[in-house]
């Protein structure tokens, strides 16, 4: 299991190939929520997104001959373009295997790194079956989007720096989709700050993650249906173990709130997020009391959206 070593290791490691992000506060949303918030950037990331972190610590941790195969994985968009960008880094080929229906954007973010793009049907059975296809024609490396212990520990640098941004925080509001981040985030708070408390936030309607928290064990969900494409994932065998004794809660969120929380951070903080980052702030405006008074810091995961598909925008007439 990945520790808190390794998250050191991992911050050593990709430190000159990323950005030490912002943490932006707005006294407006303060108000609104009768808490004290801190949003991490990480949608100033490199790749616009997070995942720049644990795809560049898993690539460059490669020893120089596994490298030399290149590297592979399946992704709807954020992981992908950050294995395309670490491959780009190490000079190395990466083979990326891509849902039929990922944003444009984010496609186009792949090919703009030089990622060699394989489409697939939506689903996570197809996702896989396509990559392993890939892996035994190329010889290539899997750094899975989140079950990778490189890749868990690259994500938890993002809290490393905001617990040394902002010390003294009461709560972590952390999205949760495959788990990859938030099993990086629970390991570094445990560490660094044991009495914070972590919770993960995910859409409801794709609430496999929470359903398996409830249960006690591990419940995967044939279909997660949410406008957050980022948290599309079944939750991961290695990461719901690490949820299971490091995670504190998980709440659900409707598309409703993911919308408005999103449009709201747009206008207020005037930054660019996608829906999958605006889940930890819906938490806030769905539960407001829950979080009253308290110091809350949240996880701004990504800024890569379609501008043409905003969802808060008409539908297109047919020309």
């Amino acid at each position: 299991m990945v520790d808190f070593a390794a998250i050191q290791a991992a911050h050593a490691r990709i430190q000159p190939h990323i950005h030490l992000t912002p943490v932006l506060t707005s006294e407006r949303l303060n108000a609104t929520s009768g808490a004290r918030l801190f949003f991490k950037a990480e949608n100033f990331q490199k790749v616009g997104a997070f995942k720049a972190r644990g795809a560049t610590n898993a690539v460059l941790a490669l020893s120089a001959e596994v490298a030399a195969r290149g590297v592979a994985t399946h992704s709807s968009g954020n992981h992908a373009a950050a294995l395309a960008r670490a491959a780009r880094l190490r000079g190395i080929p990466a083979h990326i295997v891509m849902p039929s229906n990922s944003s444009a954007v984010k496609v186009r973010a792949v090919e703009g790194y030089g990622g060699r793009i394989v489409f697939c049907a939506p689903n996570q059975a197809a996702r896989e079956a396509a990559c392993a296809q890939v892996i035994a024609e190329t010889g290539a490396s899997l750094v899975h989007p989140y079950e990778d212990e490189r890749v868990i520990a690259g994500q938890g640098t993002a809290t490393v720096e905001l617990l040394a941004q902002v010390p003294d925080l009461d709560v972590v509001l952390c999205p949760v989709g495959g788990g990859g981040l938030l099993a990086g985030t629970a390991l570094a708070s445990r560490h660094l700050r044991p009495g914070l408390r972590v919770v993960a936030v995910e859409p409801a309607q794709a609430g496999d993650a929470a359903e398996s928290f409830r249960r006690g064990e591990r419940t995967p969900w044939a279909q997660n249906n949410t406008i957050a494409d980022g948290l599309r994932t079944n939750i991961g065998t290695t990461n719901f173990a690490i949820m299971q004794r490091a995670v504190d809660d998980i709440v659900t969120v409707t598309e409703a709130a993911i919308i408005e929380a999103m449009r709201t951070i747009w206008q207020t903080l005037k930054i660019v997020i996608e829906p999958s980052a605006a889940v930890p702030y819906a938490a806030l405006l769905e539960s407001t009391s829950a979080f009253a008074g308290r110091r809350v810091g949240l996880i701004l995961t990504g800024g890569n959206v379609d501008l043409d598909a905003l969802p808060w925008s008409a539908p297109k007439s047919p020309a």
